[in-house]
């Protein structure tokens, strides 16, 4: 018997399951469809465990190297990695929980199975109708919405010549799974991800090489910070290769290790290690859940859709990765309330992806909002900038983390802010006050008036942005 709904979700991740809630909370009648478990890659294969191994890292990085510095003896420090893997599953477990929870709280039918779109049938004359196929091997559910929204994500993308078998080439899904650290590491691609492994791995004491196919590591963000990371990175013993044309016929599996020879500026190099893992981007899932029954486009592998998220179906929208951009969890959970505002009131608000805060979660953390120097100077703005060093900042000694700085870009003549970029202790967390003050335009001047707390790491960003006027009080 088919079962009628206001909204049916293909894929209960952040963006989906944040719909989701909203979507009931309006009052509509909703149900998710997921193939593997709530939450999504976010939560069981990304962003979660991921950061749950970072800390892991840190502990240990603290208690072996650094704990001295704080008059701190410690002696026989060990890493028990199975240790380190339970804590993160534990982790995963409980927040899985309740993802559970909110569905049930706010009366949102969840089917675990696979969800396939339908074309005009027997249930409805436009495509729409969603056939799942139940984990559970029972007989196929028939959901006929009224709105869709796909929200299925994307997996880690591959590379031609490269077979990946979770062995010896790894992406990282299979990473995370880990039973026990290599002694050494080749990771091909320097983006987020692959600077994300290569500073949790080296903490946990393993050989890594980043062998990176542009001219730097982190592409996106600004030079100043790819710089300062890069020279980190390199101090912790992280080998760094970019400009690298990578030879695939090369690859091969030998005593356990993998051999792989790289084109580079002058010549060419053969790498070694115990273990390759790529990480070279995610491509969005769209097969097999019956695109080809509708008349949605696609162009590069994603999903097209106008401002309100709308594809070509109006009634079908689409959000997250599948649809590309900024592939972050928080930027799929602003599109599914963004979807489903439309759904409900018809008002359409667009992302601002200037206004979208970008993290980097390696050590040292990385976070930046709006414009780089390099594009804000391509738009054709006058720029004055404001940079101010965590040396200089009283609580960052006291943690013993002063590496690094803010720098905030911003408009000569209008004296908008532009961008803001941070490398050092807990940017990752110091970048929401910026995120408030891009989506409040303020200027330098309402940041610095804001009164912060002393001792703070929050003070670089008043300093900073007196910086941005030649105003700086302690530097």
């Amino acid at each position: 018997m088919a079962q009628n709904y206001d909204v049916v979700i293909l894929g209960g991740g952040t963006g989906g399951y944040v719909a989701a809630i909203r979507a009931a909370q309006l009052g509509l009648k909703t149900a998710i469809v997921e193939r593997e478990r709530l939450g999504g890659t976010c939560l069981h294969k990304g962003c979660i465990p991921s950061k749950a191994l970072l800390r892991s890292a840190e502990v240990y990085r603290m208690a072996n190297k650094t704990a001295s510095e704080f008059g701190v003896e410690i002696t026989g420090v060990t890493l028990q990695f199975n240790k380190v893997q339970a804590r993160k599953q534990a982790i995963v477990e409980q927040l899985s929980q309740g993802v559970n929870t909110l569905m049930k709280k706010g009366k949102i039918d969840v089917y675990e199975g696979t969800g396939r779109i339908l074309g005009p049938s027997i249930f409805s004359p436009m495509p729409g109708t969603i056939s799942v196929e139940m984990r559970n091997g029972e007989e196929n559910e028939m959901l006929v919405p009224t709105n869709v929204v796909i929200a299925t994500g994307s997996k880690p993308r591959g590379m031609a010549g490269l077979t990946v078998d979770g062995k010896y080439v790894m992406n990282s899904d299979h990473a995370l799974q880990m039973e026990a650290l290599p002694t050494s590491l080749l990771i091909v691609g320097g983006g987020v991800i692959g600077i994300e492994w290569a500073s949790m791995l080296c903490d946990f004491g393993v050989a890594v090489t980043v062998i990176e196919y542009g001219p730097t590591i982190l592409p996106a963000e600004d030079a100043d910070i790819v710089k300062e990371v890069t020279k980190q990175l390199e101090n912790r013993g992280v080998r760094i290769v970019t400009n690298a044309r990578l030879n695939t016929d090369s690859f091969k599996i030998e005593n356990d290790n993998v051999y792989i020879s790289a084109k580079l500026q002058d010549n060419e190099e053969r790498f070694e290690a115990q273990k390759l893992l790529l990480c070279v981007g995610r491509e969005a899932n769209i097969h097999g859940i019956g695109i080809e029954n509708t008349d949605i486009e696609i162009d590069n592998g994603f999903i097209q859709v106008r401002d309100s998220y709308q594809t070509k179906e109006s009634h079908m929208y689409a959000i997250g990765d599948v649809i590309g951009g900024l592939q972050l969890a928080h930027v799929a959970s602003h599109e599914g309330l963004c979807a489903i505002e439309h759904i409900a009131t018809g008002k359409v608000a667009p992302l601002n992806v200037l206004q979208v805060p970008k993290c980097v979660y390696s050590f040292p953390e990385v976070a930046s909002i709006g414009l780089t120097e390099s594009a804000a100077r391509e738009n054709g703005h006058v720029l004055k900038i404001g940079k101010f060093p965590f040396k200089a900042i009283g609580k960052a000694l006291v943690n013993g983390e002063s590496d690094g700085f803010v720098k905030i870009i911003a408009d000569e003549k209008t004296d908008d802010i532009l961008g803001i970029h941070m490398v050092g202790p807990h940017v990752t967390d110091l970048i929401g006050e910026a995120s408030l003050a891009k989506l409040l335009d303020a200027t330098p001047w309402e940041i610095s008036q804001a009164i912060h707390p002393h001792p703070s790491l929050n003070e670089v960003l008043v300093e900073s942005a007196l910086a941005v006027d030649k105003r700086a009080i302690h530097f």
